[in-house]
């Protein structure tokens, strides 16, 4: 193996300072030392990309080529920084503390810097949310068995529920759904509404508090008006100064074709999640006729978690093919430069995995068991299926079960994957690599040698590695805030999550991988408006959980219209027969022809209930409609009040701090200042000078006199 290490020469760092002004450090001391590592590595790596050889290859095309393996830049752990990560960052005795963000700043510069600043702001910030997720479940679990709901469910040992097969499927006792009743309540209570509200706040005073501590954190590093554009002109003059700049382009074609791709590919995404349902389906039937009694007695929960698991492998599937897709649909756009291409992709691909992750939610949240009809007049799949209905203890069992186990399978198998991989290659390759040939070479050759080996053993980082890392967290917070109303535990296991993210990927990135090439910047880029679109998208949802998947509506609108309250009979519990409310009842004469029932439990049954409101024409009540209107007006006026709220708290908090706003004034007066005094001192020279310059000065010394006059 054959190393070659690349130095710059200093003549490239003394014109990057001088054409920017030395822009980490100010006006005051433009000295050569002042240039960080981090910016000497992006400098050489940016002039390594762009500069061609005599036969007008780039980098790029020697190692595609095969001239080369690979490039990468060295760890200096033995330097101040990296001797802190090392020390407080990656060990697990700091796992409380305070991100290093300087010292990260200081080794992998800006941009994974502020990834890790938000990531430790985000983390710090779920202990609140954590906790009032906390509250409501055990507001849920002090009621566990003192819910009239529940204690009703239970007693119905004599309410037959309609059978939940076609094929040979018994009618049940209601009572069977006991368990399951008592584990709803835990979060589908009173207290879940004011805990979906309490996350919509948080949602917009975590991104409004995000801004101030990034603006500080970008002032303290002289970045608060760093200019990219400019920036990266520098570099391009530095390299030739009649250097070509690309300029933006626009296609309109370019952008239909983009945009015509990604409708296709979220409309496949829409149908591998019908393909769920159908599985779904088709997995109840086969679990109902399964020869295990727990199986049987218990199909429509296993075809729920089996659906889960199966989405779950579909999300890791088209987590590959989507980035496929973007990377493609990215190239139609000819970006001019990393940053623009960064968006692009970056819009992209989390469009996507948003519709691979959330398009089964959806459809369990808001339309599973609506569309399916009612006994004897099923909606089926190509005639022959019905769809499924909801679990029964409610629909939004479903969906609870749905995210706790992907929330649980993604975030563990993600963890252990993004980890483990890393290490086991690296094991791999030291252990490939064990006897090299550095025992031939002496004294600093040795050392030097020895060091890029060590280098050459880690795991090697692509360009998007931060991408990924950001992508994981966005998506997560989307769990933890869109179906919030239906799994409160969310922030408490997005909390464990991180506080393991940060070690891991703190061992990971010191240990285990090269080092990245620093880069600059001085936001989040385009994912501050992506977490601002899921806040908004999540008070949507929620309030529409709220209405239509919890049974909040239909147990408030009994317990002020139709319950005993509203009669005057205040001496009971306001929901006591609210179980038999919602139950409509169908008479089994009215089965078609494909529903075949077993009736040796409970033979010559002549009714049986079904979760809905419907009269005996089995035509829609008026307590139906009741519930639809103030559904509606729960949704209209649960979004206005939580958006309103979302504008408030908006407003209250300012994006900049104030002691950062001062301080800009302050040093936009100094650069002006200290400008006119540049000035004033080529004035002072050139009017004691008999150039050419003097007779130009008496000019507008002139013209000032008879201003006056």
């Amino acid at each position: 193996m054959t190393f070659y290490g690349v130095k710059a020469p200093l003549i490239i760092f003394k014109k990057y300072i001088r054409l920017l002004n030395n822009p980490e450090k100010g006006l005051k001391d433009l000295e050569l030392e002042n240039v960080s590592e981090p910016s000497r590595i992006r400098i050489t790596d940016f002039i390594l990309q762009k500069i061609r050889i005599g036969s007008g290859e780039t980098l790029a095309d020697l190692l595609q080529s095969g001239v080369f393996e690979t490039t990468f830049p060295l760890h200096s752990l033995e330097d101040k920084p990296g001797k802190t990560l090392l020390e407080k960052w990656k060990s697990w005795k700091y796992v409380i503390y305070k991100q290093p963000v300087l010292e990260i700043r200081e080794y992998f510069g800006e941009k994974v810097a502020l990834y890790f600043a938000w990531l430790g702001w985000y983390t710090l910030m779920l202990c609140p949310a954590a906790l009032a997720g906390l509250v409501a479940f055990f507001y849920g679990f002090v009621h566990f068995n003192c819910s009239k709901i529940s204690q009703e469910i239970c007693a119905a040992n004599t309410t037959l529920m309609c059978p939940l097969c076609d094929q040979k499927c018994p009618y049940w006792p209601l009572s069977d759904t006991c368990t399951y009743a008592k584990i709803t309540h835990l979060f589908d209570n009173e207290a879940t509404v004011f805990f979906a509200i309490f996350m919509a706040v948080w949602a917009t005073v975590f991104l409004e508090l995000w801004k101030r501590q990034r603006a500080r954190d970008v002032s303290d590093w002289n970045m608060y008006n760093w200019d990219e554009d400019e920036e990266e002109l520098a570099l391009e003059i530095i390299i030739d100064d009649d250097c070509n700049i690309k300029e933006h382009e626009h296609s309109y074609l370019r952008s239909t074709a983009v945009l015509l791709g990604v409708a296709a590919t979220i409309a496949i995404l829409i149908g591998i999640a019908q393909a769920l349902v159908v599985y779904r389906v088709l997995a109840t039937v086969f679990f109902m006729r399964s020869s295990w009694p727990f199986l049987s007695e218990h199909a429509n929960t296993a075809a729920v978690m089996s659906g889960a698991v199966l989405h779950y492998l579909t999300i890791v599937i088209m987590t590959k093919v989507n980035r496929v897709i973007a990377t493609y649909l990215c190239n139609l756009e000819k970006p001019r430069n990393f940053t623009e291409r960064e968006n692009s992709f970056t819009s992209k691909v989390f469009t996507f995995q948003f519709v691979t992750h959330f398009s089964s939610l959806f459809y369990v949240a808001f339309f599973l068991g609506r569309i399916n009809g009612y006994p004897g007049n099923y909606i089926r799949i190509a005639g022959e299926w019905r769809l499924e209905e909801c679990h029964p203890s409610g629909c939004i069992t479903d969906l609870f079960i749905q995210m706790c186990i992907i929330m649980i399978l993604k975030q563990t198998l993600s963890n252990c994957m993004e980890f483990l991989s890393p290490f086991l290659k690296y094991k791999y390759r030291t252990l490939k690599d064990k006897r090299s040939r550095v025992h031939s070479e002496k004294g600093s050759e040795r050392h030097t040698t020895e060091t890029w080996r060590q280098n050459y053993r880690l795991v090697d980082v692509h360009i998007f590695s931060l991408f990924d890392e950001f992508l994981e967290m966005v998506i997560q917070y989307s769990f933890t805030t869109i179906f919030v109303a239906a799994f409160p535990l969310a922030p408490l296991l997005a909390l464990i999550n991180n506080v393991l993210e940060l070690r891991l990927d703190a061992i990971k990135m010191t240990r285990l991988q090269r080092r990245m090439v620093p880069r600059k910047a001085n936001d989040i880029g385009i994912w501050l408006q992506v977490l601002e679109a899921v806040g908004v998208l999540a008070v949507i949802t929620n309030g529409l959980v709220i209405a239509i998947t919890s049974e909040f509506i239909p147990r408030l609108i009994y317990r002020y219209a139709y319950g005993p309250c509203a009669q005057g009979k205040e001496d009971i519990d306001c929901l006591t027969g609210y179980i038999n409310q919602s139950l409509s009842t169908f008479h089994t004469q009215d089965f078609d022809k494909r529903t075949v029932v077993e009736e040796s439990l409970y033979p010559n049954t002549t009714e049986c209930r079904y979760r809905d409101y419907r009269n005996d024409d089995y035509s829609f009540s008026v307590q139906f409609w009741h519930i639809f209107a103030a559904r509606l007006g729960f949704v209209i006026v649960f979004e206005h009040v939580a958006v309103c709220i979302k504008f408030i708290a908006a407003w209250f908090v300012p994006d900049v701090p104030q002691v950062v706003q001062n301080e800009t004034l302050e040093n936009k007066k100094a650069y002006l200042q200290e400008l006119l005094v540049k000035m004033e001192e080529v004035t002072g020279e050139l009017s004691h000078d008999s150039s050419p310059y003097r007779d130009l000065l008496e000019d507008l010394s002139l013209i000032e006199r008879s201003t006056e006059v």
